[in-house]
């Protein structure tokens, strides 16, 4: 037995040993990271290759390795790091165009547009932007819409059908397992829990969806028109014929100028750099943004604007990179609010909303920094409920024209197993010293009183929520309860009905944050900062899988999505300020 004793501590040490040897080697890499052989240099006459089919966040989070902090380097880039390259691309002379590049882009349909604004900006340059795919998504082709010239491989297949959306209802299902949710909302426009309630869509939701589909549709198909030189109504009628369902089709349609196979596409991007095709300079949009980032560093300017990002569910607790928690955006906002150095702060919500007591309290945090310092919103793909909450009392609020955001509603549920129990022969029986000391079992029917508590907490904070949004927007009570209900809008209509003051993107709020701040010079720091552990580091590198992508693997992406909306359900406390249905537009 001793024997295997000293074995088995050997093996161990063994493995300790090489451990330290690895993580010696990866600080000493760190320590010499860079070095020449690692910068990334840009030849002349380099085409800027923009192939999008990585998840694209407003926020690539900036983690910290807790007792490793040489290891720190952040590659991900974000939404900003994107446009930032774009924009810079257009003055460096080394870059000759840009070529887009089988997409299949992982963004919301804001992201998508901030994306596509800085290519328009990017053609005032004079360089080319050519674009080629096997498959064009909808979304990709509204992104590629700005290329002087679309390719489309011959058996390739370009998605034009209009946009849609699909929810699945669970009365019956209820009634058949005996789990049923007790709701209790506010706004005939909240929908979320709608799904518990009947067995089809109510008329009220289905009007708030069909007129934010077609808000959102009529911005591409507006700014596709303009770029292709054609009409809404023709795009509508391709539309509605899938008249682009294959390559003949699809340049038939004249939606496309060119079907061809992929080295004909190099062929010809070539001689648009008077190159031959094996001598052809290409740099990605990851490595193009490491140089670029690396040349913002050099900016000496001692002003700074915060850019603070509120990206995922609200949950009350701290928060991390998926959930935005009032700890991590708090303690963000107290830190630029105190750096002196920083004169201004955007804050950019990508939410869902969440829980109603954490967006009270980054609300009031809200209040404080702005009352030292300026605070601009600056809303992506969806500010609503409790997006719109925390977003309510900035200074100055700037959405994209397909933000979705309002959904000024509350809602609670409760989950209630008692005729599952019963038919399981599960009889829950309750002690209690006081007459309301149970306010609520899922073993046992939700009363009346219980459930006029309950409804009024709901209406307490639906009172707080538009008191909130009133005194923000310089509107009364009254009206925001009438835009209010619940329903969801576009930035567009949001611009029209009060909600947000102009219309535009991050750029936008970062250009007016410094115009209030008065500064011409300045330098972004973007928060939060998370950190990791040794276990996250070390699955970077392939040698420790984290728990993400073992259950990714072996549930297959749509099963993990569903894993995560679990997840996701079992992070909510109290009552909820949550958009009424789910985000998936197709």
């Amino acid at each position: 037995m001793t024997f295997f004793k000293r074995v088995l501590s050997t093996i161990v040490g063994i493995f300790i040993f090489i451990l330290l040897c690895f993580l010696f080697i990866m600080v000493i890499g760190a320590a010499f990271g860079s070095s020449s052989k690692d910068q990334v240099i840009v030849k002349n006459n380099t085409i800027l290759e923009l192939k999008l089919d990585f998840p694209i966040q407003d926020y690539a989070a900036k983690t910290k390795i807790k007792d490793f902090p040489m290891l720190n380097d952040n590659q991900e880039i974000g939404l900003l790091s994107i446009i930032n390259a774009i924009n810079y691309a257009a003055e460096d002379d080394k870059i000759k165009g840009i070529s887009i590049d089988n997409n299949f882009i992982d963004a919301g349909i804001s992201q998508t547009k901030a994306i596509r604004d800085a290519l328009l900006e990017f053609k005032k340059s004079g360089k080319f932007i050519t674009s080629y795919a096997d498959i064009y998504t909808q979304k990709d082709y509204y992104l590629n819409s700005v290329a002087d010239s679309i390719y489309l491989n011959p058996a390739g297949v370009l998605e034009f059908k209009g946009l849609s959306t699909e929810r699945l209802y669970f009365k019956d299902f209820q009634e058949k397992t005996g789990v049923k949710m007790e709701v209790i909302r506010l706004g005939k426009y909240k929908s979320a829990v709608e799904p518990y309630l009947e067995n089809e869509m109510s008329e009220a939701n289905r009007e708030q969806i069909k007129v934010y589909l077609n808000g959102l549709w009529n911005v591409m198909t507006q700014e596709i028109s303009e770029s292709r030189n054609t009409t809404v109504a023709n795009l509508n009628t391709i539309a509605d014929n899938l008249d682009t369902r294959n390559a003949n089709k699809a340049i038939a349609s004249k939606l496309i100028d060119k079907v061809a196979y992929y080295d004909q596409y190099v062929n010809d991007l070539a001689a648009l750099t008077n190159t031959d095709a094996d001598d052809l300079e290409k740099i990605s949009i990851k490595k193009y943004s490491s140089t670029v980032s690396k040349k913002r560093i050099l900016n000496k300017s001692k002003n700074k604007i915060a850019i603070i990002y509120a990206e995922g569910e609200i949950i009350y607790g701290e928060g991390d990179e998926d959930f935005v928690g009032q700890g991590t955006i708090n303690k963000a906002l107290k830190k630029a609010r105190e750096d002196d150095k920083i004169k201004s702060i955007v804050l950019r919500i990508n939410s869902p909303g969440g829980s109603a007591l954490a967006s009270e309290l980054i609300w009031r945090e809200i209040e404080l920094t702005k009352a030292v310092k300026p605070v601009i919103v600056s809303m992506g793909n969806l500010a609503a409920s409790g997006g719109y909450y925390i977003a309510c009392n900035a200074n100055k609020i700037i959405a994209e024209p397909t933000t979705i955001t309002g959904s000024i509603g509350v809602f609670g549920v409760l989950p209630n197993i008692n005729k599952l129990a019963n038919t399981m022969g599960i009889n829950a029986q309750q002690v209690k010293t006081n007459k309301n000391t149970i306010m609520y079992s899922p073993f046992q029917p939700l009363d009346e009183t219980q459930r006029t508590f309950i409804k009024e907490s709901v209406s307490d904070i639906y009172e707080l929520f538009t008191t909130r949004v009133a005194n923000g927007r310089g509107m009364t009570q009254t009206a925001v309860k009438a835009i209010g209900q619940g329903r969801v809008w576009t930035g567009t209509d949001a611009l029209k009905n009060g909600l947000v003051d102009e219309l535009g993107g991050l750029d936008l709020a970062i250009k007016y944050a410094a115009e209030v701040a008065k500064i011409e010079d300045y330098k972004i720091r973007e928060y939060p900062v998370f950190e990791t552990n040794l276990e996250d580091m070390l699955s970077k590198f392939g040698l420790v899988k984290a728990k993400e992508v073992i259950l990714k693997e072996e549930l297959g992406e749509a099963n993990y999505k569903l894993l995560k909306q679990i997840k996701s359900q079992t992070q909510k406390k109290g009552i909820q300020l949550l958009f009424p249905f789910s985000t998936e537009i197709n």
